[in-house]
């Protein structure tokens, strides 16, 4: 029995090695259901949630997962709300506590005042007894203790003010503890590290579930996010789709022709920041832009030939070179762009393909499976699209999409399927950001778009529309 589902990635892929992609855009996995209720998208902090579970008329299930980000706990609402509150109270501690110094020192200086009015008291008796003398001997001692009374005033008035913003904070305290309290009473219900396990065995189930995937067809492309600037207009960068997660090697090649250098990074964080690891000098120059490392090794256009190398990164030897029968080279049959895109080196989750034209196809797309190891060419589609009027292709799924342009307002316009053999229209439009594509591959292990535009190294997020097989499945 076959689950009808739509995995939808938004942003980055997450191994390794593409940590740096995370930053620019965090990756977030939806399932859209096709069925009885309409589609939905979760965002990543909302957790996870089971939508529904139904069968369609043919009897198949249908049926809604979405996963959260990992850091859910970090950001819980009700987390941050204690957060908050323990800081406002740990503020009106602290004011309390100046308001209660400058209370003390006021009151010091009251008792002060209180010694000298009690002295005045004793002077005026002394007046009463011998008015005349004492009144001209002691006057102009009154007039300063006076003046020495005069800010009393102000400090008392403060005084008071201090004593009701005191009351008040005392207040607040008590209905922010109250708060407090019933916050803390319900968090307790919660065992936060339960929680966490739980989130880790759903990701792992749903990482179990993306490993069941089969194929897709192209639904939508979103970004791209930018990876960085450098090189020339043209040019090509690529990661391998067969490493592991832990090899998170990029490679990049400036121009399209009359260089044989290749430099390589240890990772895209160090591919950013210009950290080349090592530099390759090919055996012979390559031609256009449209190379590919598979499997350790770079397969590319020989200059001014329809001969593809396989270079070893490895041994630093070519393993293999064939000739393209019948092929184009050398602007006979390029992209829009031009720049000796004749032959077109790619990959997907099916294996190794190689795009061209020839005059046997009237300079129509020809699109033909090779052998990885041997570059023998295992079986060829003739498609009736004029090479000279595609912008870019890729292959996802043994199926060859092909943009109408590599400038702006371009799209995904035509769709050959090399599994039924045949082709429709299609229009699925894409941000052409920096107005001339003269690169743009697939990735099978990322599930994104690898594209060189106009001097920025860039990324396009794709979504599939897929099929599930479940453990069920005969």
């Amino acid at each position: 029995m076959l689950k009808d589902c739509t995995l939808e990635k938004s942003g980055c892929p997450e191994p390794v090695s593409m940590r740096v992609l995370l930053s620019v855009l965090y990756p977030v996995l939806s399932l859209t259901i096709f069925g009885l209720y309409p589609s939905m998208t979760i965002g990543p902090k909302e957790g996870w949630q089971v939508y529904s579970s139904a069968q369609d008329a043919d009897g198949r299930c249908i049926c809604t997962v979405v996963a959260p980000e990992q850091s859910l706990c970090s950001r819980d609402a009700k987390s941050r709300q204690l957060r908050q509150l323990l800081e406002k109270v740990q503020n009106m501690s602290q004011s309390i506590e100046v308001l209660n110094l400058r209370t003390q020192r006021d009151f010091q200086y009251v008792m002060k005042m209180e010694n000298q009015m009690k002295g005045l008291k004793t002077k005026f008796r002394q007046i009463e007894d011998d008015r005349k003398s004492i009144m001209a001997r002691n006057f102009q001692e009154l007039k300063d203790k006076m003046d020495e009374l005069k800010p009393l005033i102000p400090v008392l008035e403060q005084y008071k003010m201090d004593a009701a913003l005191i009351s008040q904070f005392k207040e607040e305290i008590r209905n922010l503890s109250a708060v407090l309290t019933g916050i803390q009473e319900e968090l307790g219900a919660y065992d936060y590290d339960e929680l966490y396990q739980r989130v880790l065995r759903l990701d792992n189930r749903l990482r179990s579930c993306m490993g069941k995937l089969t194929c897709g067809k192209l639904m939508k492309i979103t970004g791209p996010a930018t990876i960085k600037t450098s090189g020339t207009r043209f040019g090509a960068w690529m990661t391998d789709p067969l490493a592991s997660t832990r090899n998170n090697r990029v490679w990049y090649m400036d121009s399209y022709t009359n260089s044989k250098i290749v430099r390589e990074y240890k990772t895209t964080d160090d591919f950013v920041t210009g950290v080349v690891s090592r530099t390759y000098s090919l055996p012979f120059k390559w031609e256009g832009t449209n190379h590919m490392v598979y499997n350790g090794s770079l397969y590319y256009n020989k200059y001014q030939s329809n001969i593809i190398v396989k270079y070893s990164f490895e041994t630093g030897s070519v393993l293999a070179q064939r000739a393209l029968e019948f092929a184009g080279f050398h602007n006979m049959y390029p992209y829009t762009w031009g720049g000796y895109s004749d032959i077109d080196v790619m990959a997907d989750e099916l294996g190794m393909w190689v795009v061209y034209a020839t005059n046997q196809n009237a300079g129509n797309v020809v699109i033909s499976q090779i052998d990885p190891d041997t570059l023998q060419v295992l079986k060829t589609w003739n498609t009736e699209y004029s090479k000279r009027n595609a912008g870019e292709s890729f292959m996802i799924c043994g199926t060859l999409y092909i943009t109408n342009s590599h400038l702006s307002g371009a799209k995904v316009y035509y769709a050959y399927s090399t599994k039924t053999s045949t082709y429709e229209y299609i229009d699925i439009p894409f941000h052409n950001q920096y107005f001339h594509i003269s690169m743009l591959d697939y990735n099978a292990r990322e599930r994104a778009l690898y594209a060189w535009n106009n001097g920025h190294q860039v990324i396009f997020n794709v979504t599939l529309f897929h099929v599930i097989k479940t453990d069920d499945d005969s």
